[in-house]
């Protein structure tokens, strides 16, 4: 019996990746030929391009590989999904929100541009993502177009990461519930996340039984990377992180770790990783080897 190779995680991201800056390059604000006006294309492109894990593109690549879908629709959605990212990222470091200077290992968006310029590009950078979903060509089908148009706007909204947002600033210095905790994180980092897979998977023709264990996948690794995250704000520095470390416990966050202790936390996030695995077996596709890997990278990751 011939033995299975381990999947190469970093040969296949190094793929992914450069097709997805390469796009990113392409499509945010270009200088050339139609600059965005009063220098604003300069503080979209400060927030999006050269830095940050990439991690829902990924998502997005894998989970298209797995239903064997269009490679072509998944690369727009995949550039969507981070857009929305960046631009969650730029809202949130605002002296309004949680007021920090330090993002992706630089300064953060309104430091280096001023508050006004930041609110501008992170307005423009959540439009720019549903327009790159809505192309004038035939690369993703019309219904098809909804969808996703659908999925990521309730991922995006006050059912997800907004909510979640809502929710997490109305808590600072309140011990939420292990039930509460985790709706706030649902909606705040796992909902984005989970999209990103069924978006990735919205590419191709998966079948409802392959659709609801992908959605399940989605909600585990959705909830681990928040786990792992609240673990690296207290166990990690902030050159390691490329943004301030301990500041949960500076604003008295609730946090997993707050709520659970640490090797609690450390305990759950392998929890989370067995049930994302679980629900891959579940969905009996045969290509999720890169889904499989990426949940692994997640959780184990030290940044």
């Amino acid at each position: 019996m011939t033995e299975q190779k381990p999947f190469a995680l970093d040969a296949w991201s190094v793929r992914q990746l450069a097709a997805v800056e390469q796009a990113l390059m392409r499509w945010v604000a270009p200088p050339e030929p139609t600059p965005a006006p009063a220098g604003l294309g300069d503080a979209m492109r400060y927030a999006v391009l050269d830095g940050g894990k990439r991690l829902r593109p990924l998502l997005v690549m894998a989970a298209c590989e797995a239903v064997g879908g269009s490679q072509q629709a998944a690369l727009r959605v995949a550039c969507a999904v981070e857009l929305i990212h960046a631009y969650s990222l730029v809202h949130d470091d605002m002296p309004c929100m949680d007021n920090d200077v330090l993002r992706r290992g630089k300064p953060t968006v309104h430091v280096k541009f001023g508050e006004a310029q930041a609110l501008l590009a992170g307005d423009a950078l959540q439009a720019l993502a549903f327009e790159l979903l809505t192309p004038e060509d035939e690369s993703i089908g019309a219904t098809t177009q909804a969808a996703l148009c659908r999925m990521l706007a309730q991922a995006a909204g006050y059912q997800g990461m907004a909510g979640g947002q809502a929710i997490d600033l109305a808590s600072v210095g309140i011990a939420l519930s292990s039930e509460q905790l985790h709706d706030m994180h649902r909606l705040k980092t796992g909902a984005l996340l989970q999209a990103s897979v069924m978006m990735g998977a919205a590419c191709g023709s998966p079948t409802r039984a392959a659709q609801s264990a992908l959605r399940d996948y989605g909600a585990a690794v959705g909830l681990a990377f928040q786990v792992v995250d609240d673990i690296l704000d207290v166990t990690a520095d902030s050159a390691t992180l490329g943004k301030t470390a301990g500041k949960d416990a500076a604003h008295d966050k609730p946090t997993f770790v707050s709520l659970m202790g640490l090797p609690a936390s450390r305990n759950y996030a392998q929890e989370l990783l067995s049930e994302a695995h679980h629900s891959l077996k579940a969905s009996e596709l045969k290509h999720t080897a890169a889904l499989s890997a990426l949940a692994d990278m997640l959780v184990n990751r030290k940044s």
